[in-house]
């Protein structure tokens, strides 16, 4: 079995931030197959559980992602080989999708809080591109808190990453 984990913040305030692209990029995937949310207390997530698979979206903001998915890989018996985190990434040019597995976190503090709850960094990550403010003065933890346009959102929505997920 799998799991699938999007990362992002709960709440209407954080639904266009970039650093939602990870709950962005699993509810269109959960979309596609007609599938719908459940809200599981017990592991602080969004959840849908299938055969083969459990897709997750960890309730428990960005930061302590980590607490939601050992959670869920302890009740299920998962191993961390089985894990796939779906997160943004400032060091991808916006769009730009990579597959890899067994890397630090690289800063993102969801994946590091990934990597301390579970004791290992060996889980594939889907990192998304979302790029870095042309603007130096904005900061990176202020620029992935900040919206898409429009047409990154089309753009977003676009994104076929099914083969990186199952």
């Amino acid at each position: 079995m799998k799991l699938v984990v999007g990362l992002g913040n709960p709440g209407e305030d954080h639904k266009k931030n970039r650093h939602n692209v990870g709950y962005m990029v699993l509810d269109n995937y959960v979309r596609s197959l007609n599938l719908d949310w459940e809200n599981s207390q017990k592991f602080e997530s969004d959840i849908i559980l299938q055969k083969d698979f459990i897709l997750c979206k960890p309730l428990t903001f960005m930061n302590n992602s980590g607490k939601a998915v050992s959670k869920i890989l302890d009740f299920y018996k998962i191993s961390p080989e089985e894990l796939i985190v779906i997160h943004d990434d400032v060091d991808l040019p916006f769009g730009l999708v990579k597959r890899k597995i067994g890397s630090g976190s690289a800063g993102h503090h969801g994946v590091e809080s990934i990597i301390k709850s579970i004791g290992t960094k060996d889980f594939w990550r889907v990192r998304i591109g979302v790029g870095r403010p042309e603007n130096k003065n904005i900061l990176v933890e202020n620029w992935v808190l900040l919206d898409f346009s429009d047409k990154e959102l089309e753009i977003i929505e676009s994104l076929n990453i099914d083969s990186l997920l199952l």
